[in-house]
Order: C-alpha cells, then sequence, then structure tokens
C-alpha cells in the first residue's frame, strides 16, 4: 500500500510539477499588463506589516514557534493541549439594565438561553458617579441582581471601575450571607488602574494608592477566592481610540508588566500575580491579523511572565476578547450582526477563552431583549452549528497565519521595549506616547475612510436611504441616574446606623491584608460602595494624563447625514444634487452611478435623469429641479465640448447653483474653473471633506 502511494505522488508530480516562487510572480506580472507588481498586489497594514499576495513555506523561517504544539510553551497554540475540545470558550455578554431587578431579569432569561458566564458593569454610587454601568451601591442591590443566579457554577466578570476593593468585599458579603462558597467562584474583579487613568484622563486615588489596594484583594484572592482574577487588563480601549493590532499588544504587555512589579514590590511573586491577570481584547474586521493578535498575545505574555521568573503554568494568558465598538454604525445597523459574526469568529480561531458580542445597536441604544438575542446566537450558532470548538487552533500552520503572527509579535515587542526604555506604561501615559500613537492611528484610518480607500458599509458606501431608523433609547439611561441618586438615600433610612458607622470606622482602620474582609462587614450593615471608599481612602490622591479620544469612525459621516435629516425634517424637503447626464448612457453611466454613491453617502438626494442630447436640455431641466448642486457626468471626450458652456449657462441666472465635474480635470481645470465649475469629485477625492463644505456652503452646518 505504502508503495502503490509512493507511485501514485511520484506520477502526480510528473504531470504536476511543484510551483515555484519566481514562476508564479511571473505569471502574475504577465497578467498585470505592466502595473506594479508591489502597488496592487502587495497590501501595507496600519501595523506597518507588508501583507503578500501569497505565503510559501520558506515563509516560516521567519515564525521561531511555528513548530510548537498546543499547551505548550510560548502557548502560541493555546494554553491546553485540548484545545476547546474539553472546555469551550464561555458565551459571556453583558446585560445592560437600569436597575438591579430589570438586570436579573434579562439574566435570567439569557442564561437560560446559551449565555454560560456573566458580566457585571457596575456604575455605582460615590466619587466617580454613574458610569453607564449598573448601579449597585448596596448589599441588597447586589442581591437582588445576582438573585437565583449560580455564581457558584457561573463565571462572573465583574467591571468595577476604580472601585475593585469595594466590589470584592461586596462579593464576599453575599456569598457569605447566601451560603455560597468564595473558593468556588471562578471569574474576575477586574482593576485596571492604568486603562481606567488611560480612558478618563483621571484616577481618585494616586497609581500607589490603587495598587496597595489591589494588593489587599490579591491577599483575598490568594486566600479565599483561588480562581478569581483581579487585574482585567482592558486593552480594548486603545482599540476603541482607533489603535492598531501592534499598538493594542504592547500597550497591553507594557501594562502587564507594570502590574507585576507594582505586585512584586508589594511581597507577591510572579507565580501568585500572573494566573490573576486577565487580559480583554477588541476583535476588530481585519480576520486574519485578529486571529494573529490573540496568539502572538500569548507568546509575548509568556516571555514577560518567563522573565519575571513565572513557571510555564504562571505563563498561560487569560484571554478574553470583544467584538469592537470602533467599526460600528449608526446607519445600516443590521450590518453590525455581519460585522460581529466576522470578528467572533476570528477571535474564537484565535483562541479566546471568553467572548463578548455587541449587541448590533450598541451606537444607538441599549441593547433589548431582540438585539441580546442576535448577539448571543451569533456566538451559539458558531458553536453549535459550526462546531468551531471541535478543532485545536483551526489557524495553525497556515503560511500566512504563522508568518503574520510573528511580524506582529515583532511589532509589538518592539514597542513594548520602547514604553519599557520611558520609564513603563504609567509613564509613557503621563508623557502622552501611547494616546498620540493611538490618535495618529486613527488619524490615518478616518483619511482612509474619508477618500473610501477604507469601507464601511452602508456608511461611506452603499448606503441605505430608505432604511427606517431604530426606535430611540428607552428610559434605561434615566432610571440608572435616578437609581443611582436616590436609592442610596433611602436604604440609608432603614439600617442600622450605629452598627454602620461601627463597621465603617473598623474599616478605616483596617490592615492591608484583611480590609476585604472589613469591607464584607461593613457591607453587610448596610453601608454604601461610596461610604466604603471613604472610609478605605481616607486621604484620597489624584493621578491625571490627556485622556484617549475613544469615538467610533462612522461618527464622522454620521454627523453630516444628521444634519441633513434634521434639515429636511425641519424644511420639508432635502437637500438635491442634479446630475447633468451628457451623451448616451456609455458615456455618462459610470461617473453618474459614482456621483449618485458619492452623494448618498451624505444623505442628500440625488436626481438621475437620462443623458441629455444638448447643454440647453440639461440647463432646463436642472433649473426645473431647483437643486442647488448640480454635477457634469459624462466622459472625458466630451467635457471640452459641453463642460464650460454648461456652467457658465448655470451660472447665468440667479439661483446659481454649485457646479461640479465628475472626473479628473486634467490640463483643462483653469478653464473649466474660469467657466464657473466650482470642483471636481472622482476616485482621489475626499468623500467626507467634499460632502462637509458643501453642507455648511448651503448652510446645513455651521
Amino acid at each position: 500500500m505504502k508503495q502503490k502511494k509512493q507511485t501514485a505522488a511520484q506520477g502526480l508530480n510528473r504531470l504536476f510539477p511543484p510551483a515555484r516562487k519566481e514562476d508564479w510572480r511571473a505569471a502574475a506580472e504577465k497578467l498585470l499588463k505592466g502595473a506594479s507588481f508591489d502597488k496592487v498586489l502587495l497590501s501595507p497594514t496600519y501595523e506597518g506589516i507588508t501583507l503578500q499576495p501569497i505565503y510559501w513555506p520558506e515563509d516560516l523561517a521567519g515564525a521561531p514557534h511555528a513548530g510548537t504544539l498546543p499547551g505548550f510553551p510560548p502557548f502560541l497554540r493555546g494554553s491546553t493541549v485540548a484545545g476547546g475540545r474539553l472546555k469551550s470558550w464561555e458565551i459571556a455578554q453583558e446585560v445592560p439594565a437600569g436597575t438591579a431587578a430589570d438586570f436579573n431579569r434579562a439574566l435570567r432569561h439569557d442564561l437560560a438561553n446559551g449565555q454560560s458566564a456573566v458580566i457585571l458593569p457596575l456604575g455605582v454610587e460615590g466619587a466617580e458617579g454613574p458610569d453607564g454601568g449598573i448601579p449597585l451601591a448596596t448589599l441588597p442591590e447586589w442581591e437582588t441582581a445576582l438573585q437565583g443566579v449560580p455564581i457558584e457554577k457561573i463565571p462572573l466578570y465583574i467591571h468595577p471601575g476604580s472601585s475593585a476593593a469595594a466590589a470584592a468585599g461586596m462579593l464576599t458579603a453575599l456569598c457569605r450571607k447566601s451560603g455560597k462558597s468564595l473558593n468556588a467562584l471562578r471569574g474576575c474583579a477586574g482593576a485596571d488602574p492604568l486603562g481606567d487613568l488611560a480612558t478618563a484622563g483621571a484616577l481618585p486615588l494616586s497609581l500607589e494608592q490603587l495598587y496597595d489596594e489591589t494588593a489587599g484583594i490579591y491577599t483575598w484572592s490568594i486566600g479565599e477566592a483561588p480562581q478569581f482574577q483581579v487585574f482585567d487588563i482592558r486593552a480594548e480601549v486603545y482599540q476603541h481610540a482607533g489603535a492598531s493590532a501592534a499598538q493594542e499588544l504592547g500597550f497591553a504587555m507594557a501594562t502587564g508588566a507594570e502590574y507585576l512589579r507594582a505586585m512584586i514590590r508589594r511581597n507577591f511573586s510572579a507565580e501568585d500575580i500572573a494566573p490573576r491577570i486577565r487580559f480583554s481584547f477588541a476583535l476588530g474586521s481585519q480576520f486574519f491579523m485578529e486571529i494573529a493578535k490573540l496568539r502572538a498575545a500569548r507568546v509575548l505574555w509568556a516571555q514577560i511572565v518567563q522573565a519575571f521568573g513565572g513557571s510555564e503554568k504562571a505563563q498561560q494568558m487569560v484571554l478574553h476578547t470583544r467584538t469592537s465598538r470602533w467599526n460600528k454604525t449608526v446607519y445600516d445597523p443590521y450590518v453590525n450582526m455581519l460585522r460581529a459574526t466576522t470578528e467572533a469568529f476570528s477571535g474564537i480561531v484565535g483562541g479566546s477563552n471568553s467572548l463578548e458580542v455587541g449587541a448590533f445597536d450598541e451606537p444607538l441604544r441599549p441593547a433589548d431583549e431582540f438585539s441580546r438575542r442576535m448577539a448571543r446566537n451569533i456566538q451559539i450558532i458558531l458553536k453549535e452549528e459550526s462546531h468551531l470548538d471541535r478543532v485545536i487552533d483551526p489557524a495553525g500552520g497556515s503560511w500566512y497565519v504563522e508568518t503574520l503572527t510573528a511580524e506582529l509579535a515583532e511589532k509589538a515587542w518592539a514597542l513594548f521595549q520602547e514604553i519599557e526604555k520611558r520609564g513603563g506604561m504609567a509613564a509613557a501615559l503621563k508623557d502622552n506616547y501611547p494616546q498620540t500613537l493611538a490618535a495618529d492611528t486613527a488619524q490615518q484610518r478616518l483619511e482612509h475612510l474619508a477618500t473610501r480607500r477604507d469601507k464601511l458599509i452602508g456608511t461611506n458606501s452603499y448606503p441605505n436611504l430608505q432604511e427606517k431608523p431604530l426606535a430611540a433609547p428607552g428610559a434605561a439611561a434615566a432610571t440608572r441616574v435616578e437609581q443611582h441618586e436616590t436609592h442610596p438615600q433611602k436604604h440609608r433610612g432603614h439600617r442600622d446606623e450605629p452598627a454602620c458607622r461601627k463597621a465603617l470606622q473598623a474599616l478605616a482602620s483596617a490592615g492591608p491584608g484583611n480590609f476585604i474582609a472589613a469591607i464584607a462587614a461593613a457591607a453587610g450593615t448596610g453601608a454604601t460602595i461610596g461610604e466604603i471608599n471613604a472610609a478605605l481612602r481616607p486621604e484620597p490622591g489624584t493621578e491625571t494624563v490627556e485622556p484617549l479620544c475613544l469615538h467610533r469612525a462612522a461618527a464622522m459621516f454620521e454627523h453630516f447625514r444628521q444634519a441633513l435629516e434634521q434639515h429636511k425634517a425641519d424644511h420639508g424637503s432635502g437637500i438635491s444634487v442634479f446630475l447633468a447626464n451628457m451623451g448616451p448612457l456609455r458615456e455618462h453611466k459610470a461617473r453618474a452611478d459614482f456621483s449618485t454613491a458619492f452623494f448618498q453617502v451624505g444623505g442628500f438626494e440625488v436626481i438621475a435623469p437620462a443623458g441629455f442630447a444638448s447643454v440647453e436640455a440639461a440647463v432646463q431641466a436642472a433649473r426645473e429641479s431647483a437643486a442647488p448642486i448640480v454635477v457634469i457626468c459624462s466622459s472625458d471626450e466630451r467635457y471640452p465640448e459641453v463642460a464650460a458652456s454648461l456652467a457658465g449657462a448655470l451660472k447665468a441666472e440667479p439661483p446659481a447653483p454649485i457646479v461640479l465635474l465628475a472626473g479628473q480635470p486634467g490640463a483643462q481645470e483653469a478653464a473649466y474653473r474660469a467657466a464657473g465649475i466650482d470642483g471636481f469629485i472622482h476616485l482621489r477625492s475626499n468623500v467626507h471633506q467634499t460632502l462637509l463644505n458643501l453642507a455648511k456652503t448651503l448652510g446645513v452646518l455651521s
């Protein structure tokens, strides 16, 4: 049998000799017919990596860990030998709600329908004010929020802001009161002081004070809740500010190294610390880049933990991912479902331990039951119907993915080293270094969107002007603020005030090793999180930096499209654009189609008549339309005979429209402008700036 297979292979090799790289390139250049191979087929990325059109076995020479196996250092191919075969990724969805009771009802429904982990974002009472999370300021509110939820069996991921200690204490009080075992808890009460500092620009305490608090949470975790993580490095915020994958990785690694050093200074070891650090990354639309990012993250973190003396077990990264907010859109929002699907796919293939898929309507409003179900079912379909958890590291061995992973890891490691040279992540943030890098990359992305080199479907290309807008946000936000402002005061009227005062005094004098127990005791007497933080932090410091600019890419287009819609609502009609299509269909169609798409991006109403045989007919139709913008559309060959005379006639009588020509003017630009043509639109045009200028000229925007 073996001999037959060898003979068959030899026969195939004679019929189909192995392809050689130089032969393929020669064939490709022949098809390009003189066009530049590098310009057409090489793809530069925001990470400073040039993607090749095809990858070969020899490319793996630059991928140093490609030969490793799943579950073995440096964990390129996953942290466990069996991948997701024995333990699949967790479906960890956030449940937005205005009150604890609303959260509980929605959460229990979602857990009964496929969700397998709980994300609890806190919007707590206290100095920070409501931040969009669930306002759980008191122990009874925690009880209401988690009533009937088996937290000893289901992972619980708390986003506590800067109140991680208070959250850990509340959780301890809840478990003690309900008889649940802290030892069985899995999840994270995830402090991320540097991430909070980068996003908000300020902290209510100095970093050293927050590290002191976190050290107390570590003591609690090691002694009472050994399966609970303490740091949650939310690197996703950098991507939401426009950063590249290499930057997101580099900032995450620098943050992790900073936290390791801070805890080692407080007499913990890397062996204690590293397993209690969780990383959260965003998943963007560049499918293979996101897979490579997650694979590279495990390698880089393993190297860092090893350098700090951590064992192979401590080097294993705990990895959460979330679909990106950067590329989600208000217009054509159902397309967000498609974006989230590919992003979730890359997160799973890249080896996420847990995954959150954002609701398709999150740029607009808090998710309702329908949008939560759609987001949740994306994951369930990828698991139950696509069976993505049945293959271990499906991207492993790909010449493309392995090469890209190695190149991305190299870029991120160089950035990490640069931050280390600058004194670490805290010092870099104070110098505005990460913020500037992210802002520069964001600007490049926005420029590419403005010129439509990059596409956002439904926003800067293929807009749907007939779509019906989604319903406005409900009362959840207002309810959350009301709950935040009034409930703690009502609660204080029903507690044992002397006992609460005594517990808070005890907390204020508690030592660094047992203040979580003191927080739990104070919570049990009715103390609120605001009061707990005040007792825990009698002399708060401050920490300030220039904050990241968190935004969505589509907002730049949505701004003037919303302005045009408001203009239509106020005046009863929209802003129209008349296409002066000159000559037969074959001459004007390409530029008429281009112009239609160009203006519909901004919400302009395009009038596209059949081709005109004469300038006089085109001028008459344009005047009858009363459109304030006229675009001349035809071929380069016809423009010299019609463009100048058409523009002159349109400008001859008031009200004169803005006259544009579709195409590059070339050597005729000066003559065209002298005849009355105001500008030109073409493939190289900055669509955003052009439409913005027109909206301002027409008084739609100030």
